[in-house]
């Protein structure tokens, strides 16, 4: 690819940081499988954007496949394509009305056009119509009731940090949090009158969640001990050792820590308390678009897949308690 081309990626990682706000684990992504597509591009002979086809998307699919990477993988990298190309397309409107307001007439705003701007052109997405492989749908783990309860049940006393961990997995199984929503709370986020904590999620779209009894006992516990821990101007609700905001890795070592300490037996990951947390609210006859909000999930079919862990849960009691579905001993 041109320079020039090149370019038009760096100006597209500047639109998602800075208008679409993305977070840099996305933007990692899309750096990612930018530079997948750029490579297939460099081996085809295809050296400006607007070249691209949507044969050339197809084998790019292919050849992703081929190498080995998931349908999922596929599906994210297409996913990038296609809102890349939309966004060179809404460049290059932008720029021709601009170009047509300052020249005038569209023959004159064409020969006056920058080289560079013409090269961006583009008449269409080649990855509109392209789809992956179709994936099969795992159904995401969870950790059952007692399992959760002996997790969260952890020993009396304890340092300091034992009591921040216990308020993160209180507060992470309490509210569904994600990881990333729960490393970049602040001490206001809180309401602990109201029992609620205000979130900023994906695409930094924001949400008030309810907080559970268990975990406002454990967050007072945590607030009382935090400023003998925080720095002085610190913000963050979760802080290390340093007295700075907590990592999300920080935070993946010591949930997987106390799952061991608690001899679960299973590996425990911070995702999992929201997994949890939306399968026992549908066991318990949650419904499904309150669950949505509280997950804050955009599409309702992201929600979804939780009932077909509930329908597994109804099934399992069916089977040890129907008079003519228990087998016989």
């Amino acid at each position: 690819m041109t320079p020039v081309a090149l370019e038009w990626i760096a100006r597209f990682r500047r639109y998602l940081s800075s208008e679409r706000r993305l977070s840099a684990h996305t933007d990692q992504s899309y750096a990612r499988d930018l530079a997948a597509l750029v490579k297939f591009c460099d081996r085809e002979g295809i050296d400006d954007w607007s070249a691209l086809d949507s044969q050339h998307v197809r084998r790019f699919a292919a050849h992703s496949h081929g190498s080995g990477l998931a349908p999922r993988s596929i599906q994210r990298r297409l996913s990038a394509l296609r809102s890349f190309y939309n966004f060179l397309l809404r460049e290059a409107a932008s720029e021709s009305a601009r170009t047509a307001r300052l020249a005038g007439p569209a023959h004159i705003a064409q020969a006056t056009e920058p080289a560079e701007r013409r090269r961006a052109r583009i008449t269409g997405n080649p990855a509109t119509e392209v789809r992956a492989p179709k994936a099969t749908r795992r159904l995401p783990q969870t950790l059952d009731a007692d399992q959760m309860a002996r997790l969260l049940q952890m020993p009396a006393g304890g340092d300091r940090l034992d009591s921040r961990d216990r308020a993160m997995m209180e507060l992470l199984y309490s509210s569904g949090l994600r990881l990333a929503e729960l490393v970049g709370l602040d001490v206001s986020s809180l309401d602990l009158k109201d029992g609620v904590v205000h979130v900023l999620g994906k695409g930094r779209k924001a949400r008030i969640v309810p907080v559970g009894r268990m975990a406002l006992r454990a967050l007072r516990s945590w607030l009382q001990q935090r400023a003998a821990v925080a720095r002085p101007g610190e913000n963050a609700l979760f802080v290390g050792r340093n007295g700075v905001r907590l990592g999300a890795r920080a935070v993946q070592i010591r949930v997987a820590l106390w799952a061991r300490r608690q001899g679960l037996g299973v590996h425990v990951h911070p995702h999992l308390f929201r997994h949890s947390f939306a399968s026992h609210l549908l066991e318990s006859g949650g419904e499904l678009r309150g669950v949505q909000e509280l997950l804050g999930h955009a599409d309702i079919s992201t929600t979804q897949i939780y009932t077909h862990l509930d329908f597994q849960h109804l099934a399992r009691i069916y089977d040890a308690t129907h008079p003519r579905a228990r087998r016989k001993a």
